[in-house]
């Protein structure tokens, strides 16, 4: 009977060890997205939500549609397909999940689709804690530096942006206190930490225009494909910003397409715009090896002495955002999904590896 019973009990063993591994790893996966999206003074924690001019489709899917409103905040991975003409301007709320910046996104954002963005805030127009894609849509982000204190101000502030698709991305921060400084572009590592992927700009055949009363774009390294610089003339990748010929730092950068002759619906023309002769322009970024800026220096000593240096003495640009400090999200630009694959493998795997077992007990 003893031996019955033990029998027995090996059997009920088997098929709860296989129906908890069934669980655990033959289930679906999850799509890397956000946690939570706060848009229109709302906070929502699960997809399957929408209002006017927007849906919140996916955990990484978010579409606007003619949407005009409030902030937009964004917990985690987001991919924003536009559609038609969007806005979203600063949340002054004091108990809202987000704060001086017109979209905020503590993860990579990608911006994708047919229409168009325009993003305004005090600190920040666009802030991205990793990686930033604008792929094939208008992006127009601004930031003023209204009642911010002791911070830098840029139109868009990310980890990386890449730029592809042959679309038009205006930057700008511009403001009257002189106690801080204003970027086009600033790129951070706030989300990367050390990875090589941070404070870089890859323009590919598409137009930028970047205006900052400090730097039009603050970076460590950049590329342009099938690109060139327009403003300033002979421009460069320094270690820590975008130089003209003679290594002074340029408040105004301007890229466009090789063979462009302006993108359409253009609404306002470069200051100083030089013709796009190609000379001087890089073609692979800058020395990987040139100094890095550091967080506490008052200037860039890789930047040749300048009549308007880059001041970096101000921390990271970091919006005011306690509650979830993201960085250590994934660090590619792009968003994708994980797949099931892997899982159904394992799950056959375990289950033929069950059925052996259970055929051995059935035997003895």
């Amino acid at each position: 009977m003893f031996a019955t019973a033990f029998h027995t009990s090996r059997h009920y063993i088997l098929f709860t060890a296989m129906a908890c591994l069934c669980v655990l790893l033959g289930g679906p996966s999850y799509a890397a997205g956000a946690d939570s999206l706060f848009i229109a003074g709302d906070t929502y924690y699960e997809p399957g939500v929408s209002g006017p001019g927007w849906a919140w489709t996916d955990a990484d899917h978010l579409e606007l549609t003619g949407y005009v409103g409030e902030a937009i905040g964004a917990d985690g991975d987001l991919v924003v397909t536009l559609v038609g003409q969007n806005s979203v301007v600063e949340t002054h709320a004091p108990d809202a999940d987000i704060s001086m910046s017109g979209m905020e996104v503590w993860g990579n954002l990608t911006l994708r689709g047919s229409g168009s963005l325009t993003a305004t805030g005090s600190q920040c127009g666009i802030h991205v804690a990793q990686a930033l894609v604008v792929d094939g849509c208008t992006v127009d982000a601004r930031a003023d530096g209204a009642g911010v204190v002791g911070q830098t101000v840029a139109g868009i502030a990310a980890g990386s942006l890449t730029v592809r698709g042959g679309e038009r991305v205006v930057a700008a921060g511009a403001g009257s206190d002189a106690s801080l400084r204003f970027y086009g572009v600033r790129l951070l590592d706030e989300g990367f930490g050390t990875d090589a992927a941070s404070k870089t700009l890859v323009v590919d055949e598409s137009w930028l225009d970047a205006t900052g009363t400090d730097a039009g774009v603050a970076c460590d390294r950049g590329s342009l494909v099938a690109a060139h610089f327009v403003t300033p003339a002979g421009g460069a990748f320094s270690a820590a910003s975008v130089v003209d010929a003679d290594g002074a730092v340029t408040p105004h950068v301007v890229i466009e397409p090789d063979g462009a002759t302006g993108p359409a619906g253009e609404t306002e023309s470069p200051v100083g715009e030089v013709p796009g002769d190609g000379t001087g322009e890089p073609t692979g970024g800058a020395d990987p090896s040139a100094g890095q800026p550091g967080a506490a220096s008052a200037t860039d000593p890789a930047v040749k002495p300048a009549a308007t240096p880059l001041k970096t003495t101000v921390a990271k640009t970091t919006v005011t955002k306690t509650t979830k400090p993201k960085s250590t999200m994934a660090t590619t630009t792009a968003l994708p999904k994980t797949g099931d694959s892997h899982w159904i493998a394992v799950s056959l795997t375990l289950f033929l590896l069950g059925t052996v077992l259970l055929s051995t007990a059935y035997r003895c």
